[in-house]
């Protein structure tokens, strides 16, 4: 056993320990969390790594003291800063990664989301992840679970027809030029954007080639809430929650979205990249 799996177990076992003193059952708990209750079983026997966001809420549902609480974000941070997590985390199982975003969003009533490479999960159309997931499997040995992923990240979409959350995209325009998928699937996909962004409560904006952009997009980012940002890197996923962080990602999004076109305008952008991939078809 690697001194990494002995941490993990260590951890999980804290955590059994905080919820049996609080008296709840896993179901409760994950009832209280608005998780799956598979997610608490996996946290407690040490099959999958607790996040930041998981310890928080965690501590939060059982009452652990201040200092119980910063002592199991220590032990967590320090596991998730291991440089096997990234293959790790994946190797849990793709459908576990999409149930921690699920829970996380379930928590949050405002989402401002900017990327410049990939089309946000919560708009993909099952195919369009089908492809994006054999990627990621392929490139992070990830455990074989591609179907129940896709399912998950569809469930996740669930939560766009909610009208008492508020959801903001911007993407590049090379996002929607990108071909992570066959044209055939890409068309799908700019259909599926076409819909989504005549939603009440979705903005999406496209910020076009011809647009002078107000920084290098390094990274895609999601700001949860005013309480945390999520930073994608190929190998860690960065969790933010320190206030200045999260202001500074605040203007970055507001100056991405000031120079992106929505509303009828964005559809334009879309619809004319759409008919190109439509010239594409075999005649």
């Amino acid at each position: 056993m690697t001194s990494f799996q002995q941490a993990r177990i260590d951890l999980g076992s804290q955590l059994r320990q905080l919820r049996e003193a609080a008296r709840l059952s896993g179901k409760e708990l994950a009832e209280r969390l608005r998780w799956q209750p598979s997610k608490v079983s996996r946290l407690e026997n040490a099959r999958q790594t607790a996040t930041e966001d998981d310890v928080v809420v965690w501590a939060q549902a059982v009452g652990a003291s201040p200092d119980t609480t910063d002592e199991l974000i220590r032990q967590s941070i320090a596991l998730l800063e291991r440089h096997d997590d990234w293959k790790q985390r994946h190797r849990s199982g793709l459908a576990a990664i999409q149930e921690d975003v699920r829970d996380l969003e379930a928590r949050t009533k405002v989402f401002r989301a900017f990327e410049p490479g990939i089309i946000a999960g919560l708009l993909q159309t099952s195919e369009y992840a089908r492809h994006v997931f054999r990627k990621v499997k392929r490139l992070y040995s990830a455990a074989d679970q591609i179907d129940a992923a896709v399912r998950v990240r569809m469930q996740r979409q669930e939560i766009l027809y909610d009208r008492t959350r508020t959801f903001r995209f911007v993407v590049t325009e090379g996002v929607l030029r990108m071909s992570l998928a066959p044209p055939e699937v890409m068309r799908g996909q700019l259909d599926r954007l076409l819909a989504v962004s005549t939603l009440p409560n979705v903005d999406f904006g496209v910020i076009p080639f011809a647009s002078e952009l107000p920084a290098n997009p390094i990274n895609g980012f999601w700001i949860y809430n005013e309480a945390m940002v999520a930073v994608a890197t190929m190998t860690k996923d960065l969790i933010l929650r320190d206030p200045d962080d999260i202001a500074f990602y605040v203007r970055a999004f507001d100056d991405y979205a000031k120079v992106a076109e929505f509303g009828e305008s964005g559809r334009e952008v879309i619809i004319d990249i759409l008919h190109e991939y439509r010239k594409q078809s075999p005649h």
